[in-house]
């Protein structure tokens, strides 16, 4: 394996659930990673890489750091928001002046122990500053160097400001996000930047399988635009053979019907019967045989010409019984069905909690900080919680001396502006 270390590591403390931590080492451990991201898919995607292991340290602008430490809109107990504190676990922070002569020197170090360099500025920032790939590859060739960017790092939209709103506008994610005839809907949550976290993750463990046989890293460009775009399987697949351009169908599929949300006295639901034996199964459930006949429900087609009447005709019946009855029933017989959680009912959920999807992190200021757990379980190597999110330029003079620099060699970077707002 293609694996080095780089001076001291933090001590693997516990896995998620506060248990002895695994003796294996962690996939990724042996890896560093210098994040250079703020607010969201930079942050997240190199969270994800500490979870495994990964040695992430995170170059931050001294006084202010990352940005999302100051948002939300609601104070915790010390100056970092509950959002910070649930995208950076696990990783260690510097505060370096990438502005300045000497920050660039002392970052420049850090790049030669590096595996991975992550960062989100707008295309060409880092290049103004002379911390472009071109530049780092010569330094360290098996640098492995991922731009993420709201519109790439080419193209008539490059240098946009790159948002998640603006990249579900014009991938065209929120021209089908709503309901019929209403106004533009985006997703709840932000499908572009963790959707680009995610891919940017998979270019990155790509690239690095490839080192193991080329011994180069490479340049990956991953863009939230790209990511929205990627995750239009459905729609575009039926503009692509209908012509239709495709519209909002509120909690509908494209596909098959029915498959969404419906009313029951108490309020909704989601269910599927999205084929001809599960069609049948649901019309017993609701004793309604008469739609098992008629030639608007016959098959997928003519239900997906039919909803909006199939729909009315089903909540007639779904009317006489509560969502939580109608799920039992449902799930009984083999048809999917659901309630429609809140978060809280989600994450308290005695599945959730099964899942250990709701983690907490001890942190020296916060006391103990709720963290969304780990959403892939390894059988030998699970996800650790080794560190809390870090306060910022915690692990300066850790890193200042991983790097075997004395006193006087600290001073000058001192003098020279390299912690300096």
């Amino acid at each position: 394996m293609d694996t080095h270390r780089h001076g001291a590591r933090p001590d693997p403390a516990t896995e998620a659930g506060g248990g002895p931590a695994a003796q294996r080492p962690l996939p990724l451990a042996g890896l560093r990673v210098l994040d250079v991201t703020q607010v969201m898919a930079g942050p997240f995607c190199s969270m994800l890489l500490a979870d495994l292991g990964a040695d992430v340290i995170k170059i931050e602008p001294p006084g202010t750091g990352d940005q999302t430490r100051g948002a939300m809109g609601f104070k915790m107990k010390g100056p970092d928001s509950m959002g910070f504190l649930n995208m950076n676990r696990n990783k260690r922070s510097i505060a370096i002046n990438l502005k300045s002569e000497a920050g660039r020197a002392l970052f420049m170090k850090l790049v030669a122990t590096a595996d991975i360099l992550v960062e989100n500025y707008r295309p060409g920032v880092m290049k103004k500053l002379g911390l472009g790939y071109e530049v780092l590859r010569e330094h360290n060739p098996k640098l492995i160097y991922a731009s993420i960017s709201g519109f790439g790092q080419s193209g008539p939209w490059a240098m946009r400001p790159g948002y998640d709103l603006m990249a579900q506008a014009m991938s065209g994610v929120m021209s089908v996000t709503g309901h019929p005839g209403g106004p533009p809907v985006k997703a709840g949550v932000p499908v572009a930047d963790i959707g680009c976290a995610l891919f940017t993750i998979y270019g990155i463990l790509s690239a690095y399988i490839g080192r193991q046989t080329s011994g180069e890293g490479q340049y990956i460009d991953a863009s939230l635009f790209d990511s929205a775009l990627a995750f239009s399987i459905w729609d575009i697949s039926e503009y692509w053979g209908t012509g239709r351009i495709p519209e909002p169908l509120g909690t509908a599929n494209r596909m098959s019907a029915p498959y969404q949300a419906v009313r029951a006295s108490d309020g909704y639901f989601v269910m599927g019967a999205t084929n001809q034996k599960l069609w049948r199964l649901l019309c017993d459930v609701l004793a309604r045989p008469d739609l098992v006949e008629d030639p608007r429900f016959l098959d997928i087609p003519a239900r997906l010409a039919n909803r909006e009447v199939m729909i009315e005709e089903l909540e007639k019946s779904f009317a006489a019984k509560t969502a939580e009855e109608w799920v039992t029933l449902m799930l009984d017989v083999g048809i999917p069905a659901g309630r429609m959680n809140t978060y809280p009912e989600a994450f308290e959920s005695e599945h959730g909690q099964h899942r250990r999807m709701r983690i907490e992190v001890p942190h020296p200021i916060e006391g103990s900080v709720p963290n969304i757990g780990f959403p892939v379980k390894f059988s030998e190597t699970p996800p650790r919680t080794r560190m809390h999110a870090p306060l910022l330029g915690e692990h300066t003079d850790a890193l200042l001396a991983e790097l075997g620099m004395g006193e006087d060699e600290v001073e000058t970077l001192r003098q020279g502006g390299a912690f300096a707002p």
